[in-house]
């Protein structure tokens, strides 16, 4: 019987849960309540878990039993602690975090200091002995939960804030005294009933109630709507609730909130890597708003939290075997821990910390190979700045700050997100400046090259979302004056020269890497892996020959275990060589209409325009020496290696001039009486080959059965190239595809010429050739007769870039400057189906197709030669639907064999 939601538990004390309930308590939860089973000091708290985060969200109403649960669990709580929520003489103060399945990081809603209100803020005040404590705890209150949960502009009450500092000449927060912050909490009361036309709750549990609400409705808010497309993570799984009783880091010298890693999560090296701050809750660390001191201080400030806090990171990273995220609060000396995470890291830290953890032998070797991904290792293979003209006479160096997110991105400088986004949707390319930036700039810094704040450390927020999106960011950089309003970025004076003013629009370029910001363009070199995947480079002792060790190791072990193989779309013998040296096993996709450009056009022309045989052998014949030169060239360079040769795909069109371009050439000629017979035969042509959807008319199979002769030169080409290279003791390894076939009937036409073509080159050069035939799988209805076209094929490759627009109705070259924005806004779509394939659509047809043929023949070689073959998450799927390889551009092989053993690694 199905659990009711009467009977159906929807609140989990954080003694009752574990790290394993991610599904059910969200990340945060389930890792409060390991580190409670741990042992290790957290305040004490429950969650309320997803499944009422879902009811809520379907039906509008939270379930029923929820508000009892929850007061259950309060009371609970309220007797650990000995208080009550809001208690008037010594409130107990609780916390009500967001916190889903997978990390979203300042995407969702938080209030701080539930419970606070006029009757409690004197008890609180009298407890802890500090007036200014109480008072600041209580404006924050009002500040997040009017924000968050009311809907109140937040820059109201931070416009307030900053009229107290400049009322009392002071620069930051922790220079305003209690009465400073008391007359504040009176202007934020004001706000609040201005804004809202109610006075702020004086009443604890409407506060959490209230708080509760926001942050379920915070699930399908913008900022997280756009986060999980953007990170491809379901709309569907909702989010917890936290509620944690308070502990304050903002009590004090002796108190303090700060953020930690176990490792570097830029670079991935071992050390203390954090950031703490004192006197302050969480919030202002990840904010942004105060520049923080490197965690290293803390031993200095507070020596007995600072050992205790290494001691725990230890026990955590030994306990979860990676790379954990930290947020701990100080109180009065006393150490809690608020949130353990396996930590955001850069594509770099990634590949360094899986061999890390293998050496010391946390993981093993397939584990290591499911922590890094292919979307990691293409970021890695991007290009970087070129350091020796960066460090010269040529570019000028404007600042420095914080290396938090590597990578070398150079575009125009903007500050806000609106023009961020506007901009880059123009073409240009954007780097978005701000101070900090917080969850509401996300489109701006998925739009951007790169992203510079002038406060900040590796922690803030634009930090750790720039890490976990691979996007280039440098943080802290102090010097640098950014003013958002006048749009523009100041660059002190120095020893009585002049500053420099950034103005919006101007070049600049940061290096995530090192920190360093520059003014204009700096050049760009090719990166390390790269040159290590092209042989230039190998594993050694600096920094970048480390990360290559580490891409090496987990490559190769990938290969090892891999059943996909991996080959490349080449045209020709340069890029043949490179996705050779790139791993290549062969080639998928040899484009034979790439062979016919520039000055063979006019060789084509005259094909099309021959009007007897004659005239057609003899164009046919000059294109055949040339068609046999391209693939000696195109054998030797894979010599050994399978060769997938498809024969004439587009429509032959493509190959004559612009129809409207030659028409008023030819009509200027005869107004001139200067008549030129060749453009008035080539005009008939054009005029007798012009489709109104030339991508679903005379292209592929079609053109081989219409114009005699064509499929026949371009076979005859590919056997004599073939006994060539034989000739010279080569191995040439070829496979001739018939594209766009959609019935057995077009392929067996075809196959029957091209064997007898291949018949007369065995005889005349008396050798053995082993070519094979198969066709191209890339119309719904060849997917769905596939059991009937194996009969005449020996393999298939999927042209999963045709089947989707055939699938779809969309044409691709069109399609992404119409509507695929709005679908993608709309989540009708996650993400585009060229970019990553539509399992249930086009994959359902791949799946069925290739079960079909090999039921008809169980040795039909299965392939897939669209761009889906790069794809790491296509990748994934092709594995599963058993084929036996996938075919991609040269530079995607690389992530094409990282991923493919990925596959094979979670199937163990």
């Amino acid at each position: 019987m199905p659990e009711t939601q009467d009977q159906q538990k929807f609140v989990y004390d954080f003694t009752e849960g574990n790290k394993d309930l991610k599904d059910l308590l969200g990340g945060k939860g389930a890792n409060l309540a390991e580190m409670t089973n741990l042992g290790l000091p957290v305040p004490p708290g429950f969650t309320i878990t997803t499944e009422a985060c879902k009811v809520y969200l379907d039906s509008g109403a939270e379930p029923p039993a929820l508000r009892d649960e929850v007061s259950a669990h309060l009371d609970a709580l309220e007797a650990k602690m000995g208080k009550k929520l809001g208690q008037a003489d010594d409130p107990l103060l609780v916390s009500v975090r967001s916190g889903a399945k997978f990390s979203m990081p300042g995407m969702m809603d938080t209030v701080l200091n539930i419970g606070l209100s006029d009757q409690s803020v004197a008890g609180l005040a009298a407890q802890a002995g500090d007036d200014r404590f109480a008072w600041d705890s209580y404006r924050r209150l009002i500040q997040m939960f009017g924000k968050t949960v009311l809907g109140v502009d937040g820059d109201l009450f931070e416009e307030a804030i900053e009229q107290a500092k400049h009322a009392k000449g002071v620069t930051v927060d922790v220079d305003l005294d209690a009465a400073d912050l008391k007359k504040l909490v009176g202007e934020f009361k004001d706000i609040v009933a201005k804004e809202t036309g109610r006075g702020f709750p004086q009443e604890p549990r409407e506060q959490m109630d209230l708080a509760v609400r926001a942050v379920f409705d915070s699930w399908n808010g913008d900022r997280a709507k756009l986060y999980r497309r953007q990170e491809r993570i379901p709309h569907d799984l909702g989010t917890a609730v936290n509620i944690c009783s308070m502990v304050f880091g903002n009590l004090g010298p002796d108190s303090g909130t700060g953020v930690a890693f176990t490792r570097d999560p830029a670079s991935g090296h071992q050390g203390v890597y954090g950031d703490y701050l004192q006197n302050a809750q969480g919030e202002d660390v990840v904010a942004g708003i105060r520049n923080t001191v490197p965690l290293a201080d803390l031993e200095q400030i507070d020596q007995r939290s600072y050992d205790q806090l290494m001691q725990i990171m230890e026990t955590l990273e030994t306990h979860y075997k990676d790379l954990c995220d930290i947020e701990f609060t100080i109180e009065r000396g006393k150490l809690w821990m608020l949130q353990t995470r396996v930590g955001k890291r850069t594509a770099g830290a990634a590949f360094r910390i899986a061999t890390q953890l293998v050496d010391q032998g946390l993981i093993d070797e397939a584990e290591a190979l499911r922590r890094v991904n292919g979307a990691q290792l293409a970021q890695l293979m991007f290009p970087r700045f070129d350091h020796e003209v960066a460090s010269g006479d040529t570019v000028q160096k404007i600042g420095r700050g914080i290396a938090a997110s590597p990578g070398a991105a150079v575009g125009k400088a903007v500050f806000d997100s609106y023009t961020a986004v506007k901009w880059s949707r123009s073409g240009e390319k954007v780097i978005l400046i701000r101070r900090e930036t917080n969850p509401d700039d996300l489109d701006g810094m998925i739009a951007a090259e790169g992203i510079l704040t002038s406060r900040g450390g590796k922690t803030s927020h634009a930090a750790v979302v720039a890490r976990g999106m691979g996007k280039t960011c440098v943080c802290g950089a102090e010097e640098l004056e950014v003013d958002t309003k006048r749009r523009r970025m100041t660059v002190p004076g120095r020893d009585g020269k002049d500053g420099i003013v950034i103005e919006e629009g101007d070049v600049v370029s940061i290096d995530g890497s090192s920190g360093k910001v520059y003014l204009g363009e700096v050049p760009v070199v090719p990166s390390p892996v790269v040159e290590y995947f092209e042989g230039r480079m190998h594993a050694g002792a600096d920094e970048a020959d480390e990360l290559v060790g580490a891409v090496h190791r987990i490559m190769a072990y990938a290969d090892r275990v891999r059943r996909l193989r991996v080959r490349a779309n080449a045209d020709n013998a340069e890029d043949a060589a490179r996705a050779r040296r790139f791993g290549a096993q062969g080639i998928g996709l040899c484009r034979t209409e790439h062979m016919f450009l520039g000055e063979r056009r006019e060789k084509v022309e005259r094909l099309i325009l021959a009007h007897t045989e004659e005239e057609r052998d003899t164009a046919l014949g000059e294109l055949l020496p040339l068609q046999k030169n391209d693939f000696v060239e195109l054998f030797e360079a894979m010599d050994g290696l399978p060769v997938t040769v498809r024969l004439l795909d587009p429509p032959l069109h493509e190959f004559l001039p612009d129809i409207t371009e030659l028409s008023v050439r030819v009509a200027l000629a005869e107004s001139r009486k200067d008549h030129n017979e060749n453009d008035l035969r080539l005009l008939q042509a054009v005029h007798r080959l012009h489709e109104q959807n030339p991508m679903l008319g005379l292209r592929g199979v079609r053109l081989g059965l219409v114009i005699p002769g064509l499929f026949a030169m371009q076979v005859r080409a590919i056997a004599e190239a073939a006994a060539e290279r034989l000739g010279a003791k080569g191995d040439p390894r070829a496979e001739i595809m018939i594209p766009l076939v959609g019935t057995v009937q077009e392929l067996e036409i075809v196959r029957e010429e091209a064997e007898r073509v291949i018949a007369e080159v065995e005889q005349a050069r008396g050798v053995d050739l082993k070519l094979t035939l198969g066709t191209m799988i890339e119309l719904p209805r060849a997917a769905l007769t596939a059991a009937q076209i194996a009969e005449s094929a020996d393999f298939f490759s999927f042209g999963t870039n045709d089947l989707t627009q055939t699938v779809w109705g969309f044409s691709r070259d069109d399609v992404e400057a119409s509507f695929f924005t709005a679908y993608l806004e709309k989540g009708i779509f996650g993400v585009s189906p060229f970019e990553t394939i539509d399992k249930d659509g086009v994959g359902s047809l791949v799946r069925a197709a290739a079960q079909a043929g090999r039921a008809t023949r169980p040795d039909l070689k299965l392939g897939v030669c669209g761009e889906h073959g790069g794809d790491p998450e296509s990748v994934h799927f092709f594995h599963e639907v058993g084929l036996d390889y996938v075919s991609c551009s040269p530079f995607r092989i690389p992530v094409a064999r990282l991923e493919a053993g990925r596959a094979a690694a979670n199937g163990r």
